[in-house]
C-alpha cells in the first residue's frame, strides 16, 4: 500500500509524544530523527502529496542533514540531477562556482530536484518506517496548557478532533500554522519582491557539465532568472524583482514569463519550449517571526522566515532547523534542561543572517560586484563558494564569522580597482 493512502486512512491519536505539522523537508527529517530516538512521532499535513513548491535547487550541505536523518539513499534513488556548483551570467560575463573549490570540508555536489517528487519521496521513506503521516489535516487551533498543548485539527471530512502531545514541532512551510494562530508573524527586514515561475519541457541544454549546474542569470531588465534542469527532462524557469522590474512585462504570469525568456539571450536555450507546468506568480514571500520556540512547542523551516530564493537557502534552512530542533525535543522529553536560545535560536539567526547577508548585496550590487569580477583570488572565491554550498555555521571561513564586514569591504576594493583599471 502507498504510504500516503495508509496514512491519510489512518486515524488520529488522541495522544502522542511530539507532533509534527506540515509534511515538507523539515516535517519529515524532524519524524525521522525523532523516531530513531524511539519517540511517539505523528506528522499531520494539509495538503495531498505529491504537490508543488519551489525551492529546487538544493545545496550541498543538504546532504550532510539528509544522511543525518538516513535520508539520503531514499532521494539518492530517485536519479536526480547531480549540482555540482553554480553559474552566474550577465550577458557575456560568466562566473562559474564549483563545490569542488571552497573552504569548508563538505560535500562537493548535492541534487537540482522536482520537489513534488523528492518531498513526497522523504515522506514515504519515514512513513515506511511506521511515522504516521496524515494528509488532508489542517490545525485550527492550539491551547499551550501545561504540561502538554492540545490542538484542534480537522480531519479531511473538516470533523475536528483533540489530540494532545508532549511538543508540537510546526514545519508548515508557506501554511505557518503556529505563526497565524499565536500571533507570532512579524514583517520581514527584506523590501517585497515577486517571482513568476513555470516548468518548461524542450529546454536546448548545452552539453557538458553546465546541466550540472544551476543557472543565475542577472536580468537586463533589472531582476535576475534562474534555470533549474530535471533529470524528468523538465526544466524549471522564474524570474525574481521587485514592481519596478515586473513593470517592463505584461501582467499575466504567461506572457511575462514568456516575455523574459525571449527578451533574456541568456535564455534561448527556453524559447522554443513549452510550458509543462503553467506560468505561476507569487508576490510579498519574505516573511520573519517574533520567536522561534514557546512553551513546549517551536517553529522550523519556513514556518520560522523565508529569505529569497536567489541563493537556494530554504531546503537547507528547513533541514538544519528540523535537525537542531528535534535534537533539542529528544533532550528536553528525557528529562534535559535545554536552552533554546544557545542550542537552537541562536544557532539558526546566526546562519540566517549570513544568508540574509548575501540576499541584500545581491540585490544592492555589492555581491553581483565581487562575482563578476576578474579581480576575486581563488582563496576569496572559495570561502564564498562555501557559503554558496549551504556551510554558513563554518566560524573558520571570515564570510562567516564577519560576514557583512567582508562582503562590503570586499565590494569597495574590487569597484576600486576596477575604476583604475
Amino acid at each position: 500500500m502507498n504510504p500516503n493512502q495508509e496514512a491519510s486512512e489512518s486515524r488520529l491519536p488522541a495522544a502522542c509524544d511530539v507532533l509534527i505539522i506540515g509534511a515538507g523537508p523539515a516535517g519529515a527529517s524532524a519524524a525521522a530523527l525523532i523516531h530513531q530516538a524511539g519517540l511517539d512521532a505523528v506528522v499531520i499535513e494539509r495538503q495531498r502529496f505529491p504537490r508543488f513548491v519551489i525551492g529546487e535547487s538544493l545545496l550541498p550541505h543538504c546532504m550532510d542533514l539528509l544522511e543525518e536523518a538516513d535520508l539520503l539513499e531514499a532521494a539518492s534513488s530517485r536519479g536526480y540531477i547531480i549540482k555540482r556548483g553554480a553559474l552566474f551570467l550577465r550577458g557575456a560575463t560568466r562566473c562559474d562556482f564549483s563545490f569542488t573549490d571552497q573552504h569548508t570540508r563538505g560535500w562537493d555536489h548535492t541534487w537540482q530536484v522536482p520537489r513534488a517528487d523528492f518531498d513526497k519521496t522523504l515522506a514515504d521513506a519515514v512513513a515506511a518506517r511506521g511515522v504516521p503521516f496524515l494528509y488532508g489535516h489542517e490545525v485550527k487551533g492550539i491551547e499551550l496548557a501545561r504540561p502538554r498543548p492540545t490542538l484542534t485539527i480537522a480531519d479531511p471530512a473538516g470533523i475536528e478532533h483533540q489530540v494532545t502531545a508532549r511538543f508540537v514541532i510546526d514545519a508548515s512551510g508557506y501554511g505557518r500554522a503556529l505563526p497565524r494562530l499565536l500571533d507570532l508573524d512579524e514583517p520581514s527586514l527584506l523590501p517585497p519582491r515577486q517571482a513568476v515561475f513555470a516548468h518548461v519541457h524542450g529546454d536546448l541544454r548545452p552539453p557538458g557539465t553546465d546541466t550540472q549546474r544551476i543557472w543565475i542569470i542577472v536580468s537586463k531588465s533589472g531582476g535576475w532568472i534562474w534555470i533549474i534542469p530535471f533529470s524528468n527532462g523538465l526544466t524549471s524557469v522564474g524570474i525574481v524583482g521587485d514592481s519596478a522590474v515586473f513593470a517592463n512585462f505584461p501582467s499575466a504570469p504567461d506572457l511575462c514569463l514568456r516575455a523574459v525568456i525571449d527578451s533574456e539571450p541568456n535564455c534561448e536555450r527556453l524559447r522554443g519550449g513549452t510550458w509543462a507546468l503553467e506560468p505561476r506568480a507569487l508576490s510579498g514571500y519574505s516573511c520573519a517571526v517574533k520567536q522561534f520556540y514557546g512553551p513546549n512547542f517551536c517553529l522550523v523551516g519556513n514556518a520560522t522566515e523565508f529569505l529569497d530564493p536567489v541563493f537556494s537557502s530554504g531546503v537547507t534552512l528547513a533541514l538544519e532547523s528540523a535537525n537542531r530542533a528535534s535534537k533539542c525535543v529528544i533532550r528536553q522529553l528525557a528529562g534535559e534542561t535545554v536552552d533554546w536560545e544557545a542550542d537552537y535560536a541562536g544557532p539558526m539567526q546566526r546562519g540566517t543572517s549570513v544568508f540574509r547577508t548575501f540576499v541584500t548585496r545581491w540585490y544592492s550590487g555589492a555581491l553581483p560586484e565581487i562575482i563578476f569580477s576578474t579581480e576575486m583570488s581563488d582563496g576569496i572565491k572559495n570561502k564564498i563558494c562555501s557559503v554558496l554550498a549551504g556551510y554558513v555555521w563554518d566560524e573558520t571561513n571570515p564570510f562567516v564569522t564577519n560576514h557583512a564586514l567582508k562582503v562590503d569591504q570586499l565590494a569597495r576594493i574590487l569597484a576600486s580597482r576596477a575604476l583604475v583599471a
